[in-house]
């Protein structure tokens, strides 16, 4: 489930990215602070599933952040 959204939110950004480049770094934002507040929220969880849990949301977050940047390099070459 966990999996599905974050693609969702991915797609979301990537499309948001190209079409409208300036107007998308706030909702990439939005995003990046509810994942870091998952992320560190998941790190305070006792032993190797704090690790797990954090890990999890950092991955997520670089993600969701690659698709927007990726959205805007490719409308700048179009």
């Amino acid at each position: 489930m966990t999996i599905a959204v974050i693609a969702a939110i991915c797609v979301v950004l990537l499309i948001l990215g190209f079409l409208v480049p300036r107007l998308s770094r706030h909702p990439q934002k939005g995003v990046d602070k509810g994942l870091g507040t998952a992320q560190r929220a998941g790190g305070k969880a006792p032993g190797p599933i704090g690790r797990l849990l954090s890990k999890q949301f950092g991955k997520s977050r670089k993600a969701t952040n690659k698709s927007a940047s990726l959205g805007r390099k490719g409308r700048s070459k179009v």
